[in-house]
């Protein structure tokens, strides 16, 4: 069963949806620069008020190694998933304490040999490349070059997905996960309820086709 992440969630509102609607991981994003950045303060809370068997993940960039655990220690953060130039040392370092999820923007020189380098990484997030962001760009890639990076471990496929292109990038790449924030908003950190039900229902309805 391909499990399904909705990142970029900013208010309690958003992560209730996304837990009703049958989520299996809800991100929070830490990167100050980002338009989806939420305090740790605020994630507490939202985390607070769901149940406890949802699964969270704190997105950061080029963070520093004290802060990001310090951060998943005050939330109560189950993964780290990391989006800028962190080195093979730095997530050994942090996979003693949190599972890492380390996130790689993918264009067309992409290989999938290169992931290997982060071999304490707990799982690896395929992401569109963009010059000037981290991620949640809404930029897709070829999404059968996930194939050969699952050899390196589980894969979250994330890039551009909605509800009208899941079905078939999940029969292209077969991921572990799938990964959307941009294509279930209304603007950058407000969810839309209904978009995101029928994300969550292509992802399941092309499992019971396949």
């Amino acid at each position: 069963m391909v499990k399904v992440k909705i990142c970029g969630i900013t208010n309690l509102r958003d992560a209730r949806q996304a837990f009703k609607a049958g989520a299996d991981f809800i991100g929070f994003n830490f990167y100050p620069r980002s338009p989806r950045y939420v305090t740790p303060r605020t994630v507490r809370r939202i985390l607070g008020r769901l149940p406890k068997k949802v699964t969270s993940v704190g997105v950061f960039v080029n963070e520093r190694k004290d802060e990001m655990l310090r951060i998943a220690r005050q939330v109560g953060l189950d993964y780290l998933q990391l989006h800028g130039e962190e080195s093979p040392m730095t997530i050994a370092h942090l996979a003693r304490t949190v599972p890492v999820i380390k996130a790689v923007r993918v264009r067309d020189s992409f290989r999938a040999a290169k992931l290997t380098r982060y071999k304490h990484a707990s799982a690896f997030l395929l992401d569109g490349f963009d010059r000037r962001r981290h991620g949640g760009s809404g930029k897709t890639f070829r999404w059968n070059m996930a194939l050969r990076a699952k050899r390196a471990g589980r894969i979250f496929l994330a890039g551009g997905l909605t509800p009208e292109n899941v079905s078939a990038a999940i029969r292209s790449a077969k991921p572990y996960a799938v990964d959307v924030c941009s294509g279930v908003e209304t603007k950058p950190g407000k969810k839309d309820p209904a978009l995101v039900v029928n994300f969550i229902r292509a992802v399941r309805t092309s499992q019971r086709a396949a």
